[in-house]
Parts: C-alpha cells; structure tokens; sequence
C-alpha cells in the first residue's frame, strides 16, 4: 500500500456502493489477515472514502466468517474517522416495512462464535458501549433522509443473531414481544471494534423483510435468501443516495465521542498493584 494513500470516511457494505464512482483499488495489510476484500478508495466532495465490500465482492464470507477485525484495523490504518455501515435487515415490528430505511440507535448482541475485540492482554481493556452509534452522524442521516423524502424511521434496536441460519418463529416471537425493531447477522462486532479503535460509527438498515413473519399476518411470506436479496437490489439506489449526501455533510474535523473512547478505558497499573 502507499504511504500517501490515506481516508477520511469508511464505508463497509455491498460493491454497488462504489461501482459507479471513479475508484482505485488498493489492498492494506493486517495483523488479523486480509480484509473481506480490495479497499477501493474514492473521493466525494473532497473527501476520500474507502469502501469495503463486508461479505468480499463474490459474497464468500458467511456473516460468521467476515473478517471483521481486519476490516475496521485496515480502515483505521487508512486514517478512517468515520465509518457508515448500511446493511441489510429484517423487520420485527410491523409498522417498520420492507423498503424502509432504519437508523439505528441501539444493539442487542446474541453472536457467539466472533472474535470481538482487538484488545486481548496483557492490557485490561474495558470501552464504554452503552450508546454504540454516534449520534453525529446519526443527525446527519435523519436529516439527509428527510431531504430525501425517504420512508425512515429515527431510531431502532438491532438484535444482531449468528446466522447464517434464520430465526426460529418462536426466536422472532421473542424479539418482537421484548421490544426490537430489526434483526441483522453483522452489526456486530463491526460496532464495537470501531469504537474500540476510537473510530465514530452509524449503522443504517435497510429493510428488505419481516423475518419470519407476522404472527397477526400469516398471509406474510417468511423471509429467504432470495426476497432479501430481491428486496435489497430493488431499494439500494436509494440507500446509495442517502450514503452520499451524508457524506457530503460530515464534517471530518468534528471531534466525536467515540474518537476518546480509549480515555480511561484502561486498568490503572497503580490501582492494580493495591490489591
């Protein structure tokens, strides 16, 4: 990689991000291995942005598999302050509908098998995660939506499952009766590593579905592969629209919550030797 090669803004989501914009493609190495795939780095509005595309460009990496931690380390070491993560989800509620775009405020984590933080010893590491998204940004998306005109919703709870498998009817009843809004299989740990590498970060779903369905509506059709995917491709143009608007108003000198998320973070080794 070139040294001169630097980003201002992250993008981790599909190559249809990017296809259409003026790209060059570089590869970044890391301590976690290769990235899902190439980083191509882009300029808007005069910014440069790197996009990843998070399941790799031939969709190879199931939602366990993403290379998570190599993703958010390349991004960092690009100089990236922000990242914008748009993902596919189902909806749990049904007032939230297929086609909808969802910013989301809050995480419910049920993964279990992910590598989820870079920081393993001998430095105790304990980040502040009770408001995963940045609010920033958050702001920015809201009002790019309404300018927009899209059908959105401000805020939202994700519950981020294993996969690849869906949910259970009786795992979806569950959601729905505690509350959430949407579900999704890589929010996380994508969220909390960037906060851990002090990086500011937005997760906007879009909807492509209602999980298994509707228990007052059986005339919903369960979600598949195949309607995600059909929904996803049908309303990514929009989702591309508001990618770029709210890059064109984030302020890449803005000092965020999230870039001091390391302040205090850490075991005081004095305190330590107390005990």
């Amino acid at each position: 990689m070139e040294k001169t090669i630097k980003a201002d803004i992250g993008v981790i989501g599909g190559t249809g991000f990017y296809s259409f914009l003026d790209a060059v493609e570089i590869n970044v190495e890391t301590p976690y291995g290769p990235t899902s795939d190439k980083i191509a780095i882009a300029e808007i509005d005069s910014k440069k942005v790197a996009f990843i595309p998070r399941h790799g460009k031939d969709h190879k990496y199931p939602p366990s598999l993403v290379p998570y931690r190599a993703n958010i380390w390349a991004l960092k070491k690009l100089g990236v302050k922000f990242i914008l993560s748009p993902c596919a989800a189902g909806s749990l509620q049904p007032y939230i509908k297929p086609g909808d775009i969802v910013i989301l405020d809050q995480i419910f984590d049920r993964t279990t098998k992910r590598a989820s933080s870079f920081y393993e010893g001998p430095v105790t590491t304990h980040v502040s995660f009770a408001y995963p998204y940045s609010e920033y940004l958050r702001k920015i998306i809201i009002k790019e939506a309404q300018n927009l005109g899209l059908s959105y919703h401000p805020k939202g709870t994700v519950v981020v499952i294993e996969g690849p498998r869906f949910s259970t009817k009786a795992e979806s009843r569950y959601y729905t009766k505690m509350g959430f809004e949407v579900i999704n299989m890589t929010q996380m740990p994508e969220a909390i590593l960037a906060r851990e590498l002090e990086i500011s970060f937005a997760g906007i779903a879009l909807i492509t579905d209602y999980d298994v369905g509707l228990e007052d509506d059986p005339s919903i059709e369960p979600v598949s592969h195949e309607l995600a995917v059909q929904n996803f491709i049908k309303n990514q143009e929009k989702l591309k629209k508001l990618l770029i608007n709210v890059i064109k108003n984030i302020d890449i000198t803005y000092q965020d919550e999230a870039h001091s998320a390391l302040k205090n973070a850490r075991f005081n080794q004095n305190i330590i030797n107390l005990f």
